[in-house]
């Protein structure tokens, strides 16, 4: 390629292609990656960056799980905070979740609501699920045809009024639906009959007892039993039990059709380290204990769980005072999560590609976007630039989600993204992301 046929070429010593690190250029024409070459290859563009010696390229990750909240709750988070949060850790597209925003995405105009206010808002590609309520197995093949990339439910309550749960029968009646148009239901999956109340007091103990591992593994194995029966494609949110995995392996040896994801708080933090009062640790499920934690990388490693996506469920700060009874129960973790999850890794010897292979490409397959995911020729030019030795504090008030809270605030991280691509431009205060559909990326 001669003169100024691209636009861009990004030189990295290392970068993350076909599953490995390995030398490479990057030529960009049109948003799009037109080249993947040697290092050196003679490649001319109007624009050429060469990454530093300690950076590796990657491609852009996908982020499936993120409560943006806008609009309704719109001072929890918006769309202009959580993905100029995205872009700064270096993830380019995110799913949105259809709570807690008002209304909550459960119909196609509620869809339309949240297009027009994300619109000209986002500094990343954003997409958006459905939800599954009672009532409105009508309202699903419709939300499919509008491009949803398929529909969250709960089984138990979700913790606001306005998205209540599915019992079996609604559940089993929301799948066969699904199944007819062969769409995606990813599910809350804990079981609220194994659910206690958390008692008085600030102790951590108490809350994570009153959410035991039953309620996880007995609400999976009754999601599992109604795939089975009704041929629907399953996947089961924010895993935070090893003891589950048993179960969803003997189901996908059975065919059913499920998959299943983890979070970077399940796999970075521990419940013996989370003091009494910090109500900024919270969430459903609850974070587990250290050997149960280490069960979860292995069940990643071993092929069982198929992803890690954030789940950021962002609130004010209010919020999340109080005891472990009252506070809002979410982790507001968008931009580190590449930076956990990495930390985390390399005191288990896990490669970088096999980080980024379960927070781009296998979310990317997920949701079926084509064009994301990988360092291929033909899919979008999302890319970031990320110093894998490099080491930051955390510090909430600085991080760009939309209220300074969060549970690694204080805490060294290793992993520094210094720039992100999106669509071969370098992500900036001016919000280019698109607005995507099912089949579209």
């Amino acid at each position: 390629m001669s003169g100024t046929d691209l636009d861009l070429v990004v030189r990295a010593r290392r970068a993350v292609v076909g599953g490995a690190l390995r030398p490479c250029s990057v030529g960009v024409r049109a948003g799009r990656i037109a080249a993947v070459a040697a290092y050196d290859a003679e490649l001319a563009a109007a624009e050429v960056t060469d990454l530093a010696a300690d950076e590796v390229l990657l491609p852009g990750l996908v982020d499936t799980h993120v409560h943006v909240n806008e609009p309704g709750r719109t001072e929890w988070e918006s769309f202009a905070t959580a993905t100029a949060a995205a872009a700064a850790g270096g993830v380019t597209t995110i799913i949105d979740m259809p709570l807690n925003s008002i209304p909550p995405t459960c119909d196609t105009s509620a869809l339309e609501v949240k297009r027009k206010s994300a619109e000209g808002r986002c500094h990343v590609d954003v997409g958006f699920w459905g939800g599954a309520i009672p009532g409105n197995a009508a309202d699903l093949r419709p939300l499919h045809e509008a491009g949803s990339f398929g529909f969250k439910c709960f089984m138990l309550p979700s913790g606001v009024d306005e998205f209540p749960p599915l019992g079996e029968a609604s559940l089993e009646l929301a799948l066969r639906e699904i199944a007819a148009f062969d769409g995606l239901m990813i599910v809350h999956a804990e079981d609220g009959r194994e659910i206690g109340e958390v008692p008085p007091g600030r102790g951590y103990a108490g809350f994570l007892r009153s959410r035991p591992p039953a309620a996880e593994q007995r609400a999976i194995e009754t999601l599992l039993e109604l795939a089975a029966r009704t041929g629907a494609r399953v996947h089961v949110l924010h895993l935070s039990s090893a003891g589950a995995l048993p179960a969803i392996g003997a189901a996908r040896d059975r065919g059913v059709r499920v998959s299943a994801e983890t979070c970077p708080h399940y796999l970075s933090l521990s419940a013996e380290e989370i003091p009494d009062g910090a109500t900024w640790f919270k969430c459903c499920p609850p974070i587990r204990d250290a050997a149960n934690r280490d069960a979860l990388w292995q069940g990643l490693r071993a092929g069982q769980i198929d992803c890690v996506v954030s789940d950021h469920s962002p609130c004010t700060a209010e919020l999340k005072t109080g005891d472990f009874a009252d506070a809002w129960g979410g982790i507001a973790s968008l931009q580190l999560g590449l930076a956990a999850v990495w930390t985390a890794a390399r005191p288990r010897d896990v490669p970088l590609a096999e980080v980024v292979e379960w927070m781009s490409a296998r979310p990317a397959a997920l949701c079926g976007l084509t064009s994301k995911g990988a360092l291929v020729v033909g899919r979008d030019a999302d890319m970031c630039g990320f110093a894998p030795e490099a080491s930051f504090m955390v510090d909430a008030a600085a991080l760009r989600h939309r209220n300074p809270v969060s549970a690694y605030d204080g805490k060294r991280l290793t992993g520094v993204v210094r720039r992100t691509w999106l669509r071969g431009r370098l992500v900036d205060d001016e919000p280019t992301g698109r607005l995507l559909r099912r089949a579209e990326s």
